[in-house]
C-alpha cells in the first residue's frame, strides 16, 4: 500500500518531468517512423535508377539497405534519447557520457577492423558491386558468392571449396556476371590462311550457333571475327568476341569451339600444333 502511494505522490510531484519524457519518446518514435519512410523512398529511387536488375532484386536490396541504415539510426538516436530521459529524471549524465567515451574509444579500437568491414559491406550493398550468384573475383579469390553480409562474403569455388572474405580486405571486386558477359576467345591458325575466308568461316559460325533454338536465348551478341591478334610462332592467332547473358559464357565458347573445329575442318583451314620436343632418354641406371 505504501509503494503504491509513494508512486501516487510522486507521480503528482513530477507531472512536468514525465510529460517531458513523454515528449521526448514521442519524438524519437516520430523521428524513426518519418525516417523510416524517407530512407526508404531514398534506397528505393537509387536502386531504380539502375534499370539492370529484375523487380525481385530490386525489392531485396531495397529491403536490405533500408534496415541497415534503419538500424543505424536507431542506434544514433536512442543513446541521446535515454540521455536525455535520465537527465530529466535527475541523474547525472555527465559521467555516464564520460564513461561511455572511454568505454567507446576501447571498443573502437578493439573493432576497427570490424568497422572497416561493415563499413565496405555497406557500400557493396549500396552500390549493387555484386550480388547472391554472381560470379566475382575478389583480389584473386574467385567463385560464386553465396552470401553477403555487412562483415564479410562467402563464396564457393568451382572445387566446392567455400572462402569466407572480409569485405574490409577486398581491394578489387571483378564481377564476371553483371548484366552481360564476354566470350574472348583466341584461334591460332597457319600462316598461309586466307584471312578473308576465315572471316567469312568465323561469323557464319557465330550467326548459326546464335539462331540455334538452344542457344539463341542465351546470345546477345554473336560471336564474330575481330581482328588478327598476333603473329605466333607457329600460327597466326585471331580474336573473336561477342556477348552472352551472364555465366553462360562457358558453355557458349565451348559450343563455339567444337563448331569452329567442324567448320574449319570442312573449309580447309589449318590449326597447326606446336612441335613437341623430344623426348629426353630416361637416365641409366649406375653400375658399380
Amino acid at each position: 500500500m505504501n509503494i503504491q502511494t509513494n508512486l501516487s505522490q510522486w507521480l503528482m510531484d513530477n507531472q512536468a518531468t514525465i510529460v517531458s519524457i513523454a515528449l521526448t519518446l514521442l519524438v524519437v518514435i516520430i523521428v524513426i517512423h518519418f525516417g523510416e519512410r524517407l530512407i526508404h523512398r531514398a534506397v528505393a529511387r537509387t536502386i531504380r535508377a539502375s534499370k539492370h536488375q529484375s523487380r525481385n532484386e530490386e525489392l531485396k536490396r531495397e529491403k536490405t539497405v533500408s534496415q541497415i541504415i534503419l538500424r543505424m539510426l536507431k542506434i544514433l538516436i536512442w543513446p541521446f534519447a535515454i540521455m536525455s530521459i535520465a537527465a530529466q529524471l535527475g541523474v547525472e549524465v555527465a559521467p555516464l557520457i564520460a564513461g561511455a567515451g572511454i568505454v567507446g574509444l576501447a571498443i573502437g579500437f578493439g573493432a576497427q577492423t570490424l568497422v572497416k568491414d561493415m563499413i565496405a559491406g555497406l557500400f557493396i550493398v549500396l552500390e549493387n558491386q555484386y550480388g547472391v550468384g554472381d560470379v566475382v573475383d575478389l583480389d584473386g579469390t574467385s567463385g560464386t558468392v553465396e552470401e553477403i553480409t555487412l562483415r564479410k562474403t562467402r563464396l564457393r569455388d568451382a572445387a566446392g571449396v567455400v572462402h569466407h572474405v572480409p569485405n574490409g580486405n577486398i581491394m578489387r571486386a571483378s564481377n564476371m556476371s553483371s548484366e552481360f558477359s564476354g566470350i574472348n576467345l583466341n584461334v591460332g591458325v597457319a600462316y598461309d590462311t586466307d584471312i578473308a575466308k576465315l572471316t567469312e568461316v568465323i561469323n557464319k559460325v557465330g550467326q548459326q550457333l546464335a539462331k540455334d533454338s538452344k542457344w539463341e536465348d542465351r546470345i546477345i551478341e554473336a560471336p564474330h571475327f575481330v581482328r588478327v591478334d598476333n603473329f605466333g610462332a607457329f600460327t597466326v592467332d585471331v580474336r573473336i568476341m561477342g556477348k552472352v547473358t551472364p555465366l553462360s559464357q562457358w558453355d557458349v565458347t565451348g559450343e563455339l569451339r567444337q563448331r569452329l573445329i567442324h567448320a574449319f575442318d570442312k573449309a580447309g583451314i589449318d590449326m597447326p600444333i606446336s612441335p613437341l620436343l623430344p623426348q629426353q632418354e630416361p637416365p641409366r641406371k649406375r653400375t658399380n
